[in-house]
This record gives C-alpha cells, sequence and structure tokens, in this order.
C-alpha cells in the first residue's frame, strides 16, 4: 500500500461490457490527484485479469471524520459535477464496496508494475483477536515461505457510513490480505510452492477455511498506469 491510512475503501465495479478501458482513461486523468486534492488517498486502481468489465480501486482516509469530509467536497465539487454522467455511463453496479480499517500495512516502492492478489474471506461475526492472531502466526508465515509478500490486511469497519450518498455493503462481515507479486507468473509459481506445502495444504488452509462463512474470493489485479500500488 502507497502509504498507511486507517480506513480504506475496497471499491468494485462491475462494468458495462467494453467499457472497461474508457473509464481507466477518465479515472486516471481526472479522478486520482483531484480527489487528493480533497484530502483523501486514490491507493490504487485496477484491471481484474479474471474479468474483463470488472474495475477495481482503493482509497483511504486518516479516519471516518475525514472521509466524511472529503467525500463531500469531492462528490460536491466541480470535477465530479463535470465528470460524472460520463464516469456513470460506464458502470452497471458500483454498490460492492467494503468499508475496512487499515490492521497492518508494509509500504513498498516497486520500481515496475507487479500484479497484487487480494484474497476477501467472509465470516459469520466481526473478526475476532483471535483470527488475526491465527492470520499473524499461522497463515502469513506459509504464505511468505511461499514468496508472497503480503502488503495489507485489513478487516471491516463497524463505525457507521456518515457518507450515506455513497453506500457501503453491511451484508457481509471480512477479513481482507493483499499481496504483491513481480509478475502473473510469480504469483503462479508462488501458489503452487504454498500448495507443495503438506503444513499448509494439510493443516493451516483446512483451519482457516473451517473458520471462514464461504469459500474466499481472489482477485489478480493489474495495476493501470496511474496507479500508486503496483
Amino acid at each position: 500500500m502507497p502509504s498507511p491510512c486507517a480506513i480504506v475503501e475496497l471499491r468494485r465495479y462491475a462494468l458495462h461490457p467494453g467499457r472497461r478501458e474508457t473509464l481507466i482513461e477518465l479515472f486516471d486523468r481526472e479522478f486520482v490527484h483531484t480527489q487528493e486534492d480533497c484530502g483523501m488517498r486514490v491507493l490504487g486502481q485496477f484491471r481484474d485479469l479474471d474479468a474483463p468489465d470488472d474495475f477495481v480501486w482503493l482509497r483511504g482516509f486518516s479516519n471516518m471524520a475525514e472521509r466524511r469530509e472529503a467525500l463531500a467536497a469531492f462528490y460536491g465539487g466541480p470535477v465530479w459535477r463535470r465528470h460524472r454522467d460520463a464516469a456513470n455511463a460506464t458502470m452497471q453496479d458500483s454498490s460492492n464496496v467494503l468499508l475496512l480499517r487499515n490492521v497492518q500495512t508494509t509500504a513498498t516502492h516497486a520500481a515496475r508494475p507487479g500484479m497484487l492478489l487480494a484474497v476477501v474471506c467472509q465470516l459469520d461475526a466481526p473478526a475476532t483477536p483471535l483470527l488475526v492472531h491465527r492470520f499473524e502466526h499461522e497463515v502469513r508465515p506459509c504464505l511468505q515461505a511461499a514468496g508472497m509478500e503480503v502488503q495489507a490486511v485489513l478487516m471491516t469497519e463497524h463505525a457507521p457510513n456518515d457518507f450515506p450518498a455513497l453506500p457501503v455493503r453491511t451484508d457481509t462481515e471480512a477479513l481482507v490480505w493483499i499481496c504483491r507479486f513481480d509478475s502473473a507468473a510469480h504469483q503462479l509459481d508462488c501458489a503452487d510452492r504454498l500448495f507443495a506445502s503438506a503444513i499448509w495444504r494439510d493443516a493451516v488452509w483446512p483451519r482457516w477455511l473451517s473458520q471462514l462463512s464461504a469459500a474466499p474470493q481472489m482477485f489478480r489485479l493489474q495495476p493501470t498506469a496511474g496507479s500508486a500500488w503496483r
């Protein structure tokens, strides 16, 4: 993650077929520095490598009060008014938004673009300290041993969404981790090494899955040219 933020939105948009590059060009040109001028951080924006009509991005805030003020400034400002119709015309559904808080971030500055893997683990109840402990002391060591660089761990933020013009999901609890790889081939190589580990395959992974309400969702994300997280 480019820099730690206490509050993070993970936003996943389903676009009309063939419209992703249109939105990316508009977003990279008009919506990065202008949002940051309003007091938020655009952490990264991505193509989903496995869903050609999905656009994923993350933005961060120091706290919930800053989020409310920054969103009001941007969405009530001239840049959004000027470009909102063009942006909205690319979208089928922009409601898949997780409001998260930062558990742990390892900031890095990659010399060249790589690929991120976001793993979204859905829970029946809020993540407990025990679950976070198990991630840190069971899951993370296995990921690292396989060559996976965990750059962020996030979980559901329970503060009320005080900017209701932009709804967030309230139907799920989540713990999310994000890894960076040099390439898609690097990610596959690390995954092969991970599942070659008997400890992971026979103990750690089954135990982790038993704590979730559904199978984890995994998104392979390619940074756009304007993405800070790369």
